[in-house]
């Protein structure tokens, strides 16, 4: 019984600091969704600078067959993602109160 209410503790002391709020860390969530936007925003523009480029004949086809790919794929990700918020949304809302 000691050695159960021992490894309790133990246990208990270690874990306590893993549920302990962290400095900055409700900034976290918003600092990692204003990068993700940055990031998807600097790939369009980068892809779409491919394209001009591609368009006035200063970049390869290749190029601008992988910049277009790039930009669907980053394009789906996107309204998947703002599919799932709405959905979850429309699920609050249908929560009785």
């Amino acid at each position: 019984m000691i050695n159960d209410s021992l490894s309790a503790l133990r246990g208990y002391s270690q874990s306590r600091p893993l549920t302990e709020p962290q400095a900055g860390g409700a900034a976290q969530p918003r600092s990692a969704a204003a990068q993700a936007v940055g990031e998807f925003a600097q790939l369009l523009s980068r892809n779409e600078e491919t394209a001009i480029q591609a368009l006035t004949g200063g970049a390869d086809p290749h190029a601008l067959v992988e910049a277009l790919a790039q930009t669907e794929l980053a394009v789906e990700a996107a309204v998947t993602l703002r599919n799932r918020v709405v959905e979850a949304y429309q699920e609050i809302l249908r929560m009785p109160v």
